[in-house]
């Protein structure tokens, strides 16, 4: 049994600092342990007791009759690596770590989380400043949550792991309220040691898991979370994160939780994409998609059918479902006529979509006839019931016309229910059919189904044996000519183009490149020139020494310096601008794609990828960066424009991306804006580029 599963299933648990009182926070794990039914021994540490409840008390962990599978620290921050060291050097498999006032408070506190980590060796840490874990499948609670309290909960296929103690008690409790049945839920809190991929690939593995929900306050380890999240794809297991942190505020808070760096929320978007993680967007999302996932149907498409007894509620769902991009058509022909031989008469409404079957909440034959109907119909992937306030007088009987029929199909059913009758949505949910006490929810786990069966782990670029060499560029910043020849030698495509010093030497460069050309400085101080009058674009070869003459003077009038090179260039039009450009953070690099010109940060259409640690972007996810776009159709032939080189894009994309995978730390800063895509079968052409070296 390797640590992890030592720790989630030991046979054996020491509490070190267990109380006699069980209403103190000490005093808990023994009692909840008692409570929930624990299997194995229990061992209680404390100097002051000889005895805990029926249990004997060991004065140190010194003194304990066995080596113990999990050490359960009650113990403050100033004594507890105290316990971590003793029962190290006991051989005890993992250590739980509750006490808080560790790196998340300040230096001093940092000094402590090491000092922990030191007195651990080679044991494995869970926490500091965790809440513990609780394994519902064997009824093993080690934890001192205030949730514990209640006496059953449901037993489920859904694995949380939560970076903050306080949310793990709120979701086990949340669940229990609606019916959701969880397996295993962890607090990993300031992760010293065990940490989200651990329990993510532990959970891949786990028969008893069927979908992984993550409460994330930064991922500290994203190579190695990468890793896992991409093995619990490949057994199946699908990943479900709420990523907390999203405004600037949230993120502030977030690392002063935790204690560790947090990446930007956009790059979080594009690690969560490229390694199969369903984004929750809402608090209430972590658990309504992971419950519409843990039923184990698969959504094939986007039509979904309605059923209802109440018109108003079917609307509200019909609309949301709408806005979100899924289709709910009206029954085809044969649907239609199988649905009116169920209900004859003017009540019912079943030429359109929602359906109206008015007395299905009062027959459960019809119901049953209706749901049957529905799921056998070529015309649907998946249906919503909406269960109204007649279902309030008998829950069962509805239930269980529901439950009937789901053995007939695999398409995903789910309920709306929508009178407030939280025990009708539970009923459900434990049942077999996800229940919603709100429109919005139905299409969040839509959405999540969606996405769970979308997913296609990303290929990467594979580097060369060998980078092209830099050795003749500078270090610092590159002026735009500099950082052109950079990326050709990686194979983008860059606009032809001069160095001058002088009009004369424009002017001949401009009959060289005409018949139109531009005009630029070439600085590698002034990043925006534009900003400052250091372009024109368009110019005859004749108009090019007088313009020149003039821009040095706005220039120096702009900027407060004279610039004495400039860049005659090759006019580029016809194409679509994008930029093409790079960034790093605490999530490790990423390629970004957006709308270019003078107008990339106003429009902000941009989609992101992270690396693979194997290379640079493949050509596929190249592609689909490209289609992400809110402007793809301007890429695509909208209104009759020309369909531009997307090919030649994707080209462009992979060799940026292997450049910046290959100079890897030497490469500080890169930004191709604009990049010109030309219409099909043109190319793709740089026609501006910014680069920093270190």
């Amino acid at each position: 049994m390797d640590a992890v599963a030592r720790l989630v299933s030991p046979r054996s648990v020491a509490v070190i600092g267990a109380s006699a009182d069980p209403t103190k926070t000490s005093g808990r794990p023994v009692a909840y342990l008692l409570k929930h039914g624990f299997a194995g021994r229990i061992l209680p540490v404390n100097p002051k007791a000889d005895r805990i409840g029926d249990l004997p008390c060991w004065p140190d962990v010194a003194s304990l009759p066995e080596v113990p599978d999990v050490g359960v620290v009650l113990l403050g921050a100033e004594r507890a690596h105290v316990a971590v060291r003793e029962l190290a050097a006991l051989g005890c498999g993992a250590a739980i770590v509750l006490a808080s006032g560790y790196t998340e408070t300040g230096e001093a506190g940092a000094l402590r989380q090491r000092q922990l980590v030191e007195a651990a060796g080679t044991m494995r840490l869970l926490g500091p400043n965790t809440i513990g874990l609780v394994n519902l499948t064997d009824r093993i609670v080690l934890s001192p949550s205030g949730a514990l309290e209640m006496d059953e909960f449901p037993v489920g296929s859904i694995g949380v792991v939560s970076q903050s103690g306080g949310i793990l008690g709120s979701l086990l409790s949340r669940a229990a309220a609606r019916g959701i049945g969880l397996s295993k839920l962890v607090a990993t809190s300031n992760e010293v040691d065990l940490e989200l991929s651990d329990f993510i690939e532990y959970l891949a593995d786990d028969p008893a898991t069927r979908v992984i929900a993550l409460y994330v306050e930064t991922v500290r380890h994203p190579e190695r979370f990468r890793r896992a999240c991409l093995k619990a794809a490949a057994a199946g297991t699908p990943v479900v994160a709420f990523k907390i942190g999203r405004s600037e505020a949230g993120a502030r808070a977030a690392v002063s939780h935790t204690g560790a760096m947090a990446g930007a929320d956009a790059m979080y978007d594009a690690l969560f994409r490229q390694v199969g993680v369903i984004r929750a967007r809402t608090f209430a999302d972590l658990l309504d998609i992971p419950a519409a996932l843990a039923a184990g149907r698969r959504l094939q498409g986007r039509r979904i059918a309605i059923l209802t007894s109440t018109g108003g509620a079917g609307t509200l769902v019909s609309d949301d479902l709408g806005v979100a991009g899924f289709d709910t058509p009206a029954p085809d022909a044969a649907t239609a006529e199988a649905l009116r031989a169920l209900q004859t008469g003017s009540e019912a409404v079943l030429d359109r979509n929602p359906i109206d079957v008015t007395l299905a909440g009062l027959r459960p034959d019809l119901l049953r006839g209706a749901i049957r109907t529905l799921l056998a119909s070529p015309s649907y992937d998946a249906l919503v019931i909406v269960v109204g306030s007649s279902s309030l007088a008998m829950p069962e009987l509805m239930a269980g016309a529901i439950e009937a029929c789901l053995p007939e199909s695999d398409k995903p059913v789910l309920a709306y229910v929508s009178p407030h009758a939280p025990e009708v949505g539970a009923l459900l949910t434990r049942r077999g059919v996800p229940a919603f006490a709100a429109a919005e929810s139905c299409t969040a786990a839509l959405a999540g189904l969606l996405a769970a069966r979308h997913f296609v782990p990303p290929a990467c670029s594979l580097p060369g044996t060998s980078a092209p060499s830099i050795d003749d560029l500078p270090g610092g910043s590159l002026d735009e000519a500099q950082a052109k020849r950079l990326f050709a030698r990686f194979g983008v495509p860059c606009a032809a183009e001069r160095v001058v010093t002088d009009a004369d030497a424009a002017r001949a460069a401009a009959l060289e490149l005409g018949p139109r050309v531009v005009l630029k400085i070439l600085s590698s101080t002034i990043t925006h020139k534009s900003d400052v009058g250091g372009v024109a674009v368009n110019l005859p070869p004749e108009a090019v020494g007088t313009r020149l003459l003039q821009m040095s003077d706005d220039v120096a009038r702009g900027a407060g310096v004279r610039p004495d090179r400039f860049l005659v260039q090759q006019m580029v039009d016809g194409g679509t601008e994008l930029i093409l450009g790079m960034h790093r953070d605490a999530l490790g690099p990423a390629i970004l794609l957006g709308m270019g010109g003078v107008t990339a940060e106003l429009f902000k259409d941009t989609t992101m990828r992270l690396l693979p640690p194997e290379g640079g972007l493949g050509r596929e996810d190249a592609a689909s960066m490209a289609r992400e776009l809110r402007t793809w159709p301007l890429l695509d032939g909208f209104r009759g424009r020309s369909k531009a080189d997307v090919d030649a894009l994707s080209d462009a994309i992979v060799a940026f991306s292997t450049m910046v995978a290959q100079l890897g730390d030497r490469l500080l800063e890169a930004e191709i804006n604009p990049l010109f895509v030309l219409p099909a079968g043109h190319g793709v052409c740089a026609a501006d580029g910014v680069a920093v070296l270190a």
